[in-house]
């Protein structure tokens, strides 16, 4: 009796690739989160409330969460 020990990956590259993809865009919108920051404390600074943080950023977020889970339950055996 031969026993085949030969290891498999759980994923395919595909996965990889995809995950990587989804991993870029979520640090991509954390990215466009930062900053908006005013030097004095005692001083409102509007910045924090542009499109860029309060409704781009955010979605890109979202997005990246999509991919990578995505990337987890796509099946490479099917494709």
């Amino acid at each position: 009796m031969e026993k085949n020990n030969k290891s498999e990956f759980l994923f395919d590259t595909i996965n990889y690739k995809i995950l990587w993809v989804g991993l870029a865009v979520i640090a991509l919108g954390f990215l466009l989160m930062s900053g908006g920051g005013s030097e004095d404390p005692s001083v409102f600074n509007e910045e924090i409330f542009s499109f860029r943080r309060i409704r781009l950023a955010p979605a890109l977020v979202l997005l990246g969460f999509g991919i990578t889970i995505y990337s987890i339950l796509k099946n490479p055996k099917n494709s």
